[in-house]
């Protein structure tokens, strides 16, 4: 086959199927109705998303679960999505916020089931020594305060830019680059003692 029959038969079959088109048309097709595209469009999110849940609460269930609501918000709202940033940032601004939900809800329910009187019982396993450096890292990023841990995962772990980030959580560029310098500053602390 001729390239300018190939070519114009993939045109063809992108304007049939909206699945092989622009992102737009895929959304157009979601909000069309089209199982299929909705299909299509969480396969090419699920894993990026469930990666960012997963390095923000450290847990595969709660980070599935975290998935799952994104994905739900995202499909309930996607007449919403202006299109101002791609749809797979929309997406990992939905799941930071899903995430940090999760953070929030089992703190507080920590914070609920710690006695007061076990409390001087409890020992610091971050003082402990860990031979396993990914362990140990892994326990530094969870102990981080949240402003850092956001910044950390999505800019070192998963590779985000400050600008993406700062669409994401809707914090300015700056202290978003503020903010990841801290989580920095608090993993050396955190692994000094591992390195000696």
């Amino acid at each position: 086959m001729p390239v300018t029959e190939l070519k114009g038969s993939m045109e063809r079959q992108k304007s049939m199927d909206p699945l092989m088109g622009d992102e737009k048309a895929l959304i157009r097709a979601v909000l069309d109705g089209d199982r299929g595209a909705a299909r299509s469009l969480y396969d090419q999110h699920v894993r990026r998303v469930f990666q960012v849940a997963y390095r923000l609460l450290g847990d595969r269930d709660q980070a599935e679960e975290a998935t799952q609501d994104t994905f739900v918000k995202a499909f309930s709202r996607l007449d919403s999505f202006r299109g101002e940033s791609s749809l797979g940032t929309w997406l990992h601004a939905i799941a930071v916020s899903m995430a940090l939900t999760a953070l929030r809800k089992k703190k507080r329910r920590l914070l609920r089931e710690a006695d007061l009187d076990d409390a001087s019982t409890l020992t610091d396993s971050r003082a402990e020594g860990d031979p396993d450096l990914r362990d140990r890292l892994r326990q530094a990023i969870d102990a981080l305060p949240e402003k850092f841990k956001v910044q950390v995962v999505l800019h070192d772990i998963e590779g985000f830019t400050h600008g993406e980030i700062a669409q994401m959580t809707g914090v300015p560029e700056g202290t978003c680059k503020t903010r990841l310098m801290g989580g920095r500053a608090k993993l050396r602390e955190a692994l000094v003692a591992f390195a000696r």
